[in-house]
């Protein structure tokens, strides 16, 4: 078995992300274990790395409609002169906002996403060009990463959403709003973006419906020049009941009237507060990826694997038995019209020479016939790890089936695929598990679980994080 290094997206990783955080840091080897176990199956490369499949980042998205509202909250909010210039209500790429210590923003194109595994949209460009062919190279007109010069964007990523009640709905789009809400912690919905009747507008309802929960979406409602607060609330919670969104949080935000300046805690305090927490999400979030890769390896990828070589092995044999077959139709009509042939088969000298041939025929047949197949088996399976949206790559297992040994022998699970590595992996889902009651502890109040960990203090998990 070769030992496969670190890759050095997990080294950056930790030095980003985990370097003050415990349990992410034990995350991070239960990754490097999984990462050489698919490294020995030849899933994956050795700078490549499972924990590429989620954005490690705190991920805060923002939908709007056509109000302004979306607009003036991250001008008050982010106070930023530069973001105010740069905000339109008619903006129609998704905006990954992040934080530089310069004074100047700069706009970075969406390949800036594309390739870099920390940020939620990491190869999406492969996941557009499934939706619509042809579309995955103009990746930029749907994305784009925007940096600022705000405390508030510190530690996280905000993801600022186009306009639901103009941008055209496509399937790409409709796909990049799916994943922005699954790559979120948090979800902020200015319910401006509920007040029409839109094909994109009930994709996203049906998008959050999918996603219920409680702490994961904020419904920002604007100030009502007739309405208290909470009848305000409560008028939105019926219309959001009638989508069948039974669930999240109720925010007030000031209207056009009541601008309000950057520094004021009236409106900000509670978001600030929710906002805080997206780094607990975010923790949570990677053990859930991390839980979810090592099942997704038994239960999807070596599944699909598995059912490549059946197919193959079927397709072989079916070509092997029908030239076989043809042999033998062949002795059968020859024994017909001139006989003797039964004879030579029975002849103990002759015979086995005879089925000595019929094998030395047969062999070469076979074993064509199981590269010929390989290729369209291979192909199979590039396009179905496409589909699926996977970094491992099935061909790649497949082919170490082509040995002459495991072409002629009836072999049907992928090379290196046992009880032990099912054992492995066993034991790092339950290691997972007790990261997942780790990270419970710290926040359970239980002083004999978390003393061991007293360096790690969640109220400021944030700091972590800049």
């Amino acid at each position: 078995m070769t030992e496969k290094s670190s890759s050095k997206h997990l080294y950056n990783l930790e030095k980003q992300f985990a370097s003050n955080n415990p349990v992410l840091q034990r995350a991070l080897k239960v990754f490097q274990e999984l990462d050489q176990i698919e490294f020995d199956l030849g899933l994956i490369g050795a700078e490549d790395t499972t924990a590429s499949k989620q954005s490690w980042w705190p991920v805060i998205s923002l939908f709007g409609g056509n109000s302004s509202a979306k607009t003036r909250f991250m001008n008050n909010y982010f106070g930023s002169e530069p973001l105010t210039a740069g905000i339109q209500a008619a903006h129609h790429k998704f905006s990954v906002l992040l934080y530089s210590s310069q004074a100047n923003s700069v706009t970075l194109p969406a390949t800036a996403l594309d390739v870099d595994p920390r940020h939620p949209f990491y190869q999406v460009s492969r996941k557009i060009e499934q939706q619509e062919a042809g579309e995955g190279t103009r990746v930029n007109s749907y994305l784009e990463l925007k940096t600022y010069n705000s405390p508030k964007l510190k530690g996280k990523l905000f993801i600022d959403a186009p306009n639901l009640m103009t941008v055209l709905m496509t399937p790409v789009v409709s796909m990049l709003v799916k994943h922005t809400i699954e790559q979120s912690d948090l979800v902020l919905v200015f319910t401006d973006a509920l007040e029409q009747d839109t094909v994109l507008v009930n994709a996203f309802i049906q998008a959050i419906v999918n996603h219920q929960d409680s702490n994961k979406f904020i419904y920002l409602i604007e100030e009502s020049p007739t309405l208290g607060n909470a009848e305000n609330i409560n008028l939105w919670q019926r219309k959001l009941a009638e989508f069948g969104l039974n669930t999240g949080h109720f925010i007030i935000m000031p209207n056009q009237q009541a601008a309000i300046a950057p520094q004021s805690n009236r409106y900000f305090a509670e978001l600030d507060s929710r906002i805080l927490n997206v780094g607990h999400d975010r923790s949570y979030r990677v053990l859930l990826a991390l839980q979810k890769n090592i099942q997704d390896l038994e239960v999807v990828v070596i599944p699909e694997v598995k059912q490549g070589l059946d197919l193959w092995k079927e397709w072989v044999n079916l070509s092997s038995l029908i030239v076989l077959s043809v042999l033998v139709v062949t002795i059968v009509f020859v024994e017909i019209q001139i006989g003797g042939i039964v004879d030579l088969l029975i002849d103990p000298i002759i015979g086995p020479l005879i089925v000595i041939f019929i094998i030395a025929v047969m062999i070469p047949v076979h074993v064509f016939a199981s590269k010929f197949y390989a290729r369209m088996i291979a192909n199979r399976l590039l396009d179905r790890q496409k589909e699926l949206g996977l970094i491992e790559n099935l061909a790649d297992v497949f082919e170490k089936h082509l040995t002459l040994a495991r072409m002629l022998l009836p072999f049907t699970e992928p090379v290196g695929w046992n009880k032990k590595v099912r054992a492995r992996l066993l034991q790092l889902s339950e290691r997972t598990k007790l990261l997942v009651q780790e990270l419970n502890d710290f926040f359970s109040g239980y002083p004999a679980e978390t003393s061991a960990h007293q360096e790690y203090d969640p109220l400021h998990v944030n700091d972590y994080l800049q």
